[in-house]
């Protein structure tokens, strides 16, 4: 049987930049606390864990002093950069610089379109870490939208600019916008500020589904793009399986199958799908 991993899946710069900052202080025998799961990917969580990081969650930050806290990739609005410095807290920042400047991009826009009544919308989950932290640029007065749904908050007489979540997929965005501009009775400004780290792994990954008999994903439960990468592979190739750990694996998938091509989310760590395909060779 041939196994092959994904060259192009696995941790994106952004993810791969936090965990390095804490791999990097815990290696010295320094406490970390991380302020929210670092990835959407419980594995790698555990393996920081047994490094010696803790995970914390905004609520615990009222009664945090002189520690170390790492804001993760997803970023934060700026109450809770408040509460940390306040509390003498020491502050290591792996924001991914997409998502920083995006913060400042949704920041700049809010202040500019409020001269003339308009709205600015952010096109994702509400109440997604990276959501949280775009919203808070503004003081939470965006208008937060996953889907067509969503759009009778909007008043489409005002002017209205909309960015999205980095992590949305970019044909959603695309559809989005299509129905704001129908609707739409003022200017609309539009801004595709989808990831193009996830956004770019959308054609490879369905030629790689394309080559192989059967595909395993390999993506924490809670990952966004975990869930929407999954789906691509899914649309390409019906044998494909969406699996958080080895644990997951059918030893009933691989009979008489010959090419096994394993893949995962931008939170997927490389040693995990190797891992995975360990189990597999274990398991045949």
């Amino acid at each position: 049987m041939k196994i092959e991993i994904d060259q192009n899946s696995g941790f994106c710069f952004g993810v791969q930049r936090a965990i390095s900052k804490a791999e990097e202080l815990l290696a010295k025998g320094e406490q970390v606390h991380a302020l929210g799961e670092m990835v959407h990917n419980h594995e790698e969580v555990a393996r920081l864990t047994n490094l010696g990081m803790k995970t914390i969650s905004v609520t615990d930050i009222d009664h945090l002093q002189d520690q170390k806290i790492l804001i993760r990739t997803h970023g934060e609005p700026p109450s809770t950069y408040q509460k940390l410095t306040g509390n003498k807290n020491t502050i290591i920042d792996a924001t991914c610089p997409v998502v920083l400047k995006l913060q400042s991009r949704v920041k700049n826009s809010f202040d500019e379109i409020q001269k003339v009544n308009g709205q600015l919308i952010i096109f994702g989950k509400q109440g997604h870490a990276e959501v949280v932290g775009l919203n808070g640029q503004t003081g939470n007065r965006t208008i937060v939208v996953s889907n067509a749904n969503d759009l009778d908050q909007i008043d489409f007489s005002r002017p209205i600019e909309l960015y999205s979540q980095t992590t949305m997929p970019l044909d959603a965005f695309n559809d989005l916008v299509d129905e704001i501009k129908i609707s739409a009775k003022s200017d609309v400004v539009t801004h595709n500020t989808v990831c193009r780290q996830v956004s770019n792994r959308v054609p490879r990954l369905k030629v790689f589904s394309a080559q192989h008999e059967v595909i395993l994903f390999v993506s924490g439960k809670q990952s966004s793009n975990g869930k929407l990468l999954y789906e691509v592979c899914k649309s390409i190739n019906p044998k494909t399986y969406f699996i958080p750990s080895p644990d997951e694996l059918n030893k009933e998938w691989f009979n008489q199958v010959e090419t096994v091509g394993i893949c995962g989310a931008t939170s997927t760590p490389q040693w995990l799908m190797e891992k995975v395909r360990d189990r597999i060779l274990q398991l045949i």
